[in-house]
This record gives C-alpha cells, sequence and structure tokens, in this order.
C-alpha cells in the first residue's frame, strides 16, 4: 500500500470516528446555549415579577386597579419620606438585578422587555433624585392632580373598587383614613414649599379651593362617599347594614371635616403667598423641571424651541385645511368668521344631556361595524359610555377614559363632559370617542393588559407620548373609516389636531417662554374654533400639568412616520392589521424603542 493511499485511509478513519464525537459536542453546545438562554429568561421574568410585587406593596392603588385586592384596605403611604425612599431603592435594585442578567442570550422579545423596563427604570430614577423631589413634592395638589380630584369616584361604588361583601364595606372605610392622612400630609408639604420659595401658582390653587368648595357643598347622604350605602347588597344582614351605616356617616363627616381643614389651610395661608406667574420658568428651579418633563412625557430629549417651533408648523397646515373646509360648504367671511359660525350655530349643540349620550352610543355602534377592517386583535373587555358626574365635570377635559380589569369583569369607561351644554359642539363627538374609547385609549389600555405574556410593567405601565400618541393616531383612522367625508365632523378631527398643534406652542410658551394666562388664550381663540370655556379649561390644564400636553402631538407624528415608512417600505406586502397589530400587541413602549421595533419588522417583511 502506497503512503498517499495510507494516509487517505487513515484520513477517512479519523474522520469517521471525529464526525460523532464532533456532532456530539455540537449538540453539547446547542444545549448549553438553549439552556443559557432558558436560564437569563426565567432570570429576567423572575425579576419582572419580583419587581412587580414590591411596587404593587409600595402603591397598593395599583392592585387594585388591576383586580388584585390582597391590599385592598390601603391607599398606601404617599407624600411620606419612607415611600419616597422605598421606591427609589426598589428602582436601584431592579437595574442591578437587570445588570446581572445577560441581554445578548435573550431572544428578540425578551430583549424588548429588558430594553424598556430598564428605559422605565431609569427614567424613574431621573425623577426621584433630591432636586427633583424638591421641587414636586411641595406642590402635591392642583386642579388637574390630587387625590381628591380621583378619590370620590374611586369610593363612591362606580368607580374601580368593589362592593360586593361585607369586607369590600369595611376596606372602604380603612381607605378613608388613609385619604385623610394622605390630604393631611399633603397640607404638610405645601408648607415645606412655603418656607422652600417653591410654590404653586395662585390660579390652580384657587381652583383647587372651588372644587373642594363644591365638594362641601353636598350634603353627606348625596355625597359620592355615601354610595356605597345607597346600594348595600340584599344579602347583608340589617345589623351589618345599620353598622355599616353609622360607620359610613361617622367616615363621611371625618372626610368632610379633612377637606376643610385642607380648604381653610388653602384659601387663608396658602393662596396669599402662591405665585402670581404661571409658567415653570418662574418658579424657582423651574426651568430644569420642564426639560425633565418633556423627557419624561415625550419620551425624547427635545428642546422647548424645537417643540414650539414644531406647534407653530403643524398650526399653519391644518388653518389651511380648515379654510379649504370652508370653501367646501360656501361659507362666506373670513376663517374666524366661519369659528364663530359654528360656535354659534344651534345645529352643532347638544339638545340635552341624554341627547350627547345617544349621539355617543350611535357613534360607538359605527366605529364597531368598521374596526374589523383595519384590526385583527380586539379586546375582550367591553367599553361602557358615561358622562362625568356633575360632581367634578366643571373642571374636567372635554373626555376621558377609565380602564377596566384585565379579565374583562369590569368594562372600560369612556367618560364625556355634558358642563356646559351650549358650549360643547357636537361635530367633535367623533373625534372624541375614537381617542378616548375605540380604537383609541380603549384599545390600547385593554390589549395590553389581556395579554398574560407580558410582564406586568408593559401590561400596566407606558407613557403618555405613546399611550396619547396612540390615541391621536386613531382619530386620524376616521377618514378611512368615512366618518370625515362629512364636513363637519372633518372640521371637528380638525379643531381636535389643532388643539394638540396649539399644545405645542402653548405649553412652551407658558412654561419656557414667559407668555401670560390671556396670551394663551388669544392663541388658542385666534387659530381654532374652540369655544372661550373650551379654551380656558386647557390653558389652566397646561399651567397645572407642565408638558403633559406635548406627548399627544409627538406620538401620534411618530406613530404616523412609522407607518409611512412601512407603507413605503413593502409596498403591496403592508397590512394595515398587521402593522396595528405590531404597534399594539407589546404595550406602550417608548417611542425610541417602539421605533427599533417597526424597524426590525419591516426588515423581516422585506427578506
Amino acid at each position: 500500500m502506497s503512503l498517499i493511499r495510507t494516509l487517505i485511509l487513515s484520513t477517512a478513519v479519523v474522520a469517521q470516528v471525529a464526525l460523532p464525537v464532533m456532532a456530539d459536542t455540537q449538540k453539547k453546545t446547542s444545549k448549553t446555549v438553549a439552556e443559557k438562554a432558558h436560564s437569563e429568561h426565567e432570570r429576567l421574568f423572575n425579576l419582572f415579577a419580583d419587581a412587580d410585587e414590591r411596587q404593587i406593596a409600595l402603591n397598593p392603588i395599583m392592585g387594585l386597579f388591576r383586580g388584585d385586592m390582597r391590599r385592598a384596605d390601603q391607599l398606601g403611604d404617599y407624600l411620606t419620606d419612607a415611600h419616597y425612599i422605598a421606591m427609589r431603592t426598589n428602582t436601584l435594585l431592579n437595574l442591578a438585578k437587570l445588570e446581572q442578567i445577560d441581554r445578548s442570550q435573550l431572544n428578540q422579545t425578551d430583549k424588548l422587555a429588558y430594553d424598556v423596563f430598564k428605559y422605565d427604570q431609569q427614567n424613574d430614577l431621573k425623577g426621584a433624585t433630591a432636586e427633583i423631589r424638591a421641587l414636586t413634592e411641595v406642590r402635591p395638589i392642583n386642579h388637574f392632580s390630587g387625590f381628591h380630584t380621583f378619590y370620590p369616584t374611586f369610593a363612591s361604588g362606580k368607580g374601580a373598587a368593589p362592593f360586593n361583601t361585607i369586607e369590600d364595606y369595611e376596606n372602604n372605610l380603612s381607605r378613608h383614613q388613609d385619604y385623610i392622612d394622605i390630604s393631611e400630609r399633603a397640607i404638610e408639604r405645601f408648607r415645606e414649599g412655603m418656607e422652600s420659595g417653591v410654590l404653586e401658582t395662585r390660579l390652580t390653587i384657587d381652583r383647587v379651593i372651588k372644587q373642594l368648595d363644591t365638594q362641601l357643598e353636598i350634603p353627606i347622604k348625596e355625597s359620592q362617599f355615601w354610595g356605597p350605602i345607597k346600594m348595600l347588597p340584599d344579602n347583608f344582614s340589617q345589623k351589618d347594614k345599620d353598622r355599616l351605616t353609622k360607620e359610613y356617616e361617622v367616615a363621611t363627616q371625618a372626610i368632610y371635616d379633612s377637606t376643610e381643614r385642607m380648604r381653610d389651610f388653602l384659601r387663608d395661608e396658602y393662596l396669599p403667598v402662591a405665585r402670581e406667574t404661571i409658567g415653570l420658568s418662574d418658579m424657582k428651579g423651574g426651568k430644569k423641571l420642564y426639560l425633565q418633563l418633556i423627557e419624561d412625557t415625550t419620551t425624547l430629549p427635545l428642546t422647548p424651541d424645537y417643540l414650539h417651533e414644531l406647534g407653530l408648523k403643524e398650526v399653519k397646515r391644518i388653518k389651511s385645511e380648515m379654510l379649504a373646509i370652508m370653501d367646501e360648504v360656501k361659507f362666506d367671511g373670513t376663517l374666524n368668521e366661519f369659528f364663530d359660525y359654528v360656535r354659534n350655530n344651534p345645529q352643532f349643540k347638544p339638545e340635552s344631556r341624554e341627547a350627547l349620550t345617544e349621539d355617543y352610543y350611535r357613534i360607538g355602534r359605527e366605529v364597531d361595524e368598521k374596526i374589523n377592517d383595519y384590526f385583527s386583535l380586539l379586546p375582550k373587555t367591553s367599553l361602557e359610555i358615561k358622562p362625568y358626574d356633575p360632581a367634578i365635570e366643571q373642571f374636567s377635559a372635554g373626555g376621558s377614559y377609565q380602564q377596566g380589569t384585565p379579565d374583562g369583569s369590569r368594562p372600560g369607561t369612556f367618560y364625556f363632559n355634558a358642563y356646559d351644554l351650549p358650549s360643547r359642539l357636537t361635530t367633535g363627538n367623533v373625534t372624541l370617542y375614537l381617542h378616548e374609547g375605540a380604537p383609541g385609549h380603549h384599545f390600547q389600555i385593554s390589549l395590553a393588559q389581556e395579554n398574560e405574556a407580558l410582564p406586568a410593567f408593559m401590561r400596566f405601565g407606558g407613557n403618555t407620548a405613546y399611550i396619547e400618541g396612540w390615541a391621536l393616531y386613531s382619530e386620524t383612522l376616521g377618514y378611512e373609516m368615512g366618518f370625515f367625508d362629512d364636513p363637519w365632523n372633518r372640521y371637528g378631527t380638525l379643531q381636535d389636531e389643532q388643539m394638540r398643534a396649539m399644545r405645542l406652542v402653548v405649553d412652551t410658551g407658558i412654561h419656557a417662554k414667559g407668555w401670560s394666562r390671556e396670551q394663551a388664550i388669544n392663541f388658542m381663540l385666534e387659530n381654532s374654533g374652540m369655544t372661550r370655556t373650551e379654551v380656558v379649561a386647557e390653558v389652566e390644564r397646561y399651567i397645572a400639568i407642565p408638558s403633559q400636553a406635548l406627548a399627544y402631538k409627538v406620538g401620534a407624528l411618530k406613530i404616523q412616520e412609522l407607518r409611512e415608512k412601512a407603507e413605503e417600505a413593502l409596498g403591496n406586502k403592508f397590512d394595515i392589521k398587521a402593522f396595528h397589530a405590531e404597534v399594539l400587541e407589546t404595550g406602550a413602549l417608548p417611542l425610541p424603542i417602539l421605533e427599533e421595533k417597526i424597524n426590525r419588522w419591516i426588515e423581516s417583511l422585506k427578506s
């Protein structure tokens, strides 16, 4: 046998022996990789579960809204140093644990969850510095933000809290004491701000005093706090009914006493020293706080100047589209005269609360008939339509949404405002329903919390830019659904879009450029057909909660930009149902992470 042949045979034998060894090694390696990935997935989701449990323990009210009744007798120890320290410690612990997980071993979905969790925790940390806390906690209440704006409805028997058992009723009594304690602590925080020179505005405090006056004028047995007694279940014994009635009378009187103390303090001590100015730039530390709030609400590091100019550009574009409607309906006059015509035309004013309610029911039915053409994912949670309670409607927004429970047992609720009916224009009803109801907040919030495959912070968390951006984007679907073929409905949606564009101008104008309340009101009246009642409520909202209103347009523009990008890149492969599912199925993502996700989706379909 030649040397060459010997070498060939030897090589073949070695190869035959080596192949099974190599294959076995590859199997072991693959198994190791798979085990590693599974291990990292488990560690990640164990962290999510632990973090969520700690978060609920610190914020019992969050659990109650989710149907978690383990701490239903508590609201939480908000406005205490202990709560602040525990929250910040919790955030630091979450970040430390996250750093121990090897992101490279995660699948694409887990990487998305990792990135969102990291973003959320880092963002929470930015807002939890001693410097930021000194600018926020000492201003614990305004007419848009504070337990006094939400707790009466929550405790009424018509909110998220259940009232089916004796324990439910007793839990509510326990929460009443927490509510009183929070109110007392709020007074102390206000006093700290009086000492440090960080003060709330005179305007917002005046509005809070009016809210508290309204609550105190209602007789105890006609108040929302008495609501549960009016609906005592038949299966309660008479002894329990009598006992609970007496206990609720005592507890409600205690709430009234606490409310009176808060009202008197604000009226007699705080209001005289509150800020005359309305913008954050005029408050001690306010400029830095505004930049932090912008990034917090928009999820992007944008400047007030950029947002102001973007708003002016959008206002100009939308105004030109309203001029086109004026030509379409053959109105002879100026645009502002056209606005006045619509404002004052009885044809566009609801006849009654009942008529307004029925109109929203009609719109809901018509949306339901079209929705399957645009969405493959539909929430199982039903949607109710209700007006605000008259006790809070004067200072409430035009509409809002309250989520249902994840299992669908409590419906989501679209609330609309029926205060001062002559000021409410029906031209905007379709748009408001699309935004607050379906497919806006109801779809986005319900689909996220119903998706049990997501970690809890993605099911129940979120950010304003995505949440409100989606709702504003949902308004634009009215064009494709045919609702805005009617020029008056189209007028209404352009007015609402203009309001969001004007928000960019007015919010930054107030908080960064020294605008006065009247300057902001006049700008909105000159550039839209909103009534003065609507404009005043909006401007005072921006004064009370700076930057929140910026997120709507920023978020909507980003979602529209991503859809246009997908349509252009995919051509005939683009499917609107698939795009909506991709946007909605993983909860409210920060805009940079949403953009990365949609870009990956586009690339996967192009290949």
